[in-house]
């Protein structure tokens, strides 16, 4: 090869690596403080437990080039605003539970538990494997946002009530909490449904301006006092077997992070989605245990209530399949369930059965 010849391939080769850089993505440098606003009070118990941990697992993993600083629920917005607040590029991301958003797009049940819907390891099946993570990025699209798992609270009580419930009709007039489909599906029943955030619920439930309420299971209902106000507590609940939590970050936001700043707040979602499963589900057995023996008295609710529930659900459920993408979500959401459900019903299920039965 001459002299002329090497010089002009050189130069080509330049100019190719040039166009290449000017072409590549623009990432922030240096240290990039992004804030979390949380639909949760400081320090109730669990929930923002999951989104301290989320923070923290990013802060670390990071390395220094990202710091993320958390706004408990009225810190910067109020506990159902932080949607709204990330989307128009107010806060960076927020921690929440996404079915406080259906009014934004009913889809967003989905992602939080919708009634008679998913438990907690059904829900990871779908999202990770089945496509429910693909479809909760194309309806965080929408509004401009990048959304992942972040937590789960597993099955959720039935709640605390003034009185105890009998029938379907003793719903009737009940002002009661309980947000999402769920919530929907009791005002058909006749209930007044107040959507109450969660640092605000002992003092509705003490002052009589609400009857009753859901909030989580034993632990985080032990540590909200709910004891201190009722008795009167249903344990198994219809509307929320497997209730997600979720990290959402503004897209454009995201987008001007590196991948590897990327990956970091998907994993530690991921992370934090286990973690705190796994949290609420260590400390509802001695909670229990512990609400019984403060005469908590523990119930279930009869079949003839359990009917209503599934009917009321189904209701609310249908009247939104005219929308094209919540059909979408639901499709693809039932479809995994029973797939999932059928395995488990003769595998574990049945080994837990015969476990119990076998030991007593």
């Amino acid at each position: 090869m001459d002299r002329r010849s090497f010089l002009k391939k050189s130069a080509l080769g330049g100019s190719a690596a040039a166009a290449t850089a000017l072409a590549a993505p623009a990432y922030a440098q240096g240290q990039r403080t992004l804030t979390m606003v949380t639909s949760w009070g400081r320090g109730l118990a669990g929930v923002f437990d999951s989104a301290q941990r989320c923070a923290d697992s990013i802060n670390a993993m990071s390395d220094g080039s990202l710091n993320v600083e958390i706004k408990a629920a009225g810190e910067l917005v109020g506990a159902f605003e932080v949607f709204d607040a990330v989307s128009s590029g107010q806060a960076d991301m927020y921690h929440a539970a996404d079915y406080y958003f259906v009014g934004q797009h009913p889809g967003y049940a989905f992602f939080t538990a919708v009634p008679f819907g998913m438990t907690a390891q059904e829900l990871v099946n779908w999202y990770y494997h089945d496509g429910g993570m693909e479809l909760h990025d194309e309806l965080g699209e929408i509004f401009g946002l990048k959304s992942f798992l972040a937590g789960n609270t597993g099955a959720q009580a039935g709640g605390w009530y003034s009185k105890e419930i009998n029938s379907p009709e003793d719903f009737n007039g009940l002002k009661f909490r309980m947000p999402g489909l769920g919530g929907k599906a009791l005002g058909k029943l006749g209930a007044s449904v107040q959507n109450i955030p969660g640092s605000e619920v002992y003092q509705a439930l003490s002052s009589g301006a609400i009857d009753g309420t859901e909030w989580i299971g034993p632990w985080a209902d032990e540590k909200a006092g709910f004891q201190e106000i009722t008795k009167t507590y249903y344990t198994a609940g219809f509307h929320e077997p497997g209730a997600g939590l979720s990290l959402a970050t503004n897209r454009d936001v995201f987008n001007e992070l590196t991948p590897a700043q990327q990956k970091i707040i998907e994993v530690a979602a991921a992370e934090a989605h286990q973690w705190n499963l796994a949290q609420f589900l260590a400390n509802n057995g001695a909670a229990l245990q512990r609400l019984q023996a403060g005469g908590v008295k523990v119930l279930e609710f009869p079949d003839s209530v359990w009917d209503a529930f599934g009917q009321a659900s189904q209701e609310v459920l249908d009247e939104n399949m005219g929308d094209e993408l919540f059909k979408k979500i639901h499709d693809s959401a039932m479809t995994s369930m029973a797939a999932s459900s059928a395995w488990n019903n003769l595998s574990s299920g049945v080994y837990t059965a015969q476990r119990d039965r076998v030991r007593g």
